[in-house]
């Protein structure tokens, strides 16, 4: 088994597209001709979002995101954190924790994207067996 997909719930799909694609560089890879579902090409596995309103119309309730109590985060890796940070947050993300190096030889911060989600941005472990 492979995980193929993660899909994240927003209220509006084409503004979540064009938030990612400006933030993180993704580009789009299919939109749903109802506007209500998106991909965004990530490497093996595929982030997608899917409208809340679709959501609720097969009996799905969709809660918020809560940065603050997150239950999972979106991680995307770069060389270039600071930098990668500086295009997301100018793009509309919020900075939650500015990059630094761990020690465990990554460096890594986190923002949020215009949703609330979670999303680290990481170097490669670097020095790990």
């Amino acid at each position: 088994m492979k995980l193929k997909y993660v899909i994240l719930y927003v209220p509006n799909v084409a503004e979540a597209v064009d938030f990612h694609e400006r933030a993180f560089g993704l580009k789009p890879r299919m939109t749903h001709p109802s506007g209500d579902y998106a991909e965004m090409e990530t490497g093996d596995t595929v982030l997608a979002f899917s409208a809340t309103t679709l959501m609720a119309s097969l009996g799905k309730t969709v809660g918020a995101p809560d940065p603050a109590r997150p239950v999972f985060e979106l991680a995307f890796e770069t060389d270039d954190v600071p930098t990668a940070v500086d295009r997301a947050v100018a793009a509309g993300a919020a900075l939650v924790t500015a990059p630094v190096d761990q020690p465990w030889g990554q460096t890594l911060a986190y923002v949020t994207d215009l949703n609330g989600y979670l999303v680290e941005i990481c170097t490669p472990v670097r020095g790990g067996d």
